[in-house]
């Protein structure tokens, strides 16, 4: 993909977080991933100006490429995901509401319905905060290593469970293309909603694996059949 493509991804991306209202002030970014190199939002820049040519360039070493401007505060983490879970395209990070209230909850979000089930194979996962020494050394960089460490330890497949949530800190969702990362990204938001209000009613729901199973895999699995051909 040429850069100028990658880049005008990457920035209809970062507008289609703010149009499904997952974004407040600059808390988010999206990047696009192609050939070795990633474009993500700059760090800071109002979405109100934002504009594709403002989209900054990084390869997976975290040399910026061709602007002028600092990449996002979580383009390391974004390396690092792309580093290790191959196949995957494109990157969402947002503080939404009610995605980040499960973070600061550091609780998993329960699959308690079909509507999660449809999107993600099982429960969203909380991966535990890091360390101080985490923290105060390579933050973002360690913040992308505790995902994928989380991920590989529970041997959980990141394209199945497509995202997470990182205790006292907010989603990240992914996909195999800018579209369907986003995608991810809403149905993480309606799903964590969903769940805080079901657990408020009910607090012993719990949805059968079966059903689970059932609708992960008509949409996901080799014989999948929703949608069309």
């Amino acid at each position: 993909m040429k850069y100028d493509d990658l880049k005008k991804e990457a920035f209809e991306g970062n507008v289609s977080i703010v149009n499904n209202n997952l974004v407040t002030l600059t808390w988010g970014n999206v990047s696009c991933f192609d050939n070795g190199i990633l474009a993500i939002k700059p760090s800071g820049v109002d979405y109100k100006i934002l504009s594709w040519k403002d989209i900054v360039l990084v390869d997976l070493d975290g040399t910026i490429i061709d602007s002028k401007l600092k990449p996002s505060s979580d383009t390391l983490t974004h390396i690092e995901l792309y580093k290790s879970f191959k196949n995957i395209k494109s990157i969402v990070h947002t503080h939404s509401k009610w995605g980040t209230i499960w973070a600061q909850s550091g609780l998993n979000i329960p699959c308690l319905g079909t509507t999660h089930a449809d999107h993600f194979n099982g429960k969203i996962y909380c991966v535990n905060s890091l360390n101080k020494d985490e923290v105060l050394n390579d933050y973002e960089k360690n913040t992308g290593i505790k995902i994928v460490n989380f991920f590989n330890s529970n041997n959980i497949n990141p394209l199945e469970n497509p995202g997470c949530i990182v205790e006292f800190h907010a989603p990240f969702t992914w996909g195999k293309t800018m579209a369907k990362a986003v995608e991810n990204a809403v149905c993480l938001e309606v799903c964590a909603e969903m769940a805080y209000f079901t657990l408020s009613l009910n607090k012993n729901s719990s949805l059968p694996k079966y059903i689970l199973d059932k609708h992960y895999s008509r949409k996901h699995g080799k014989k999948a059949y929703y949608g069309q051909n």
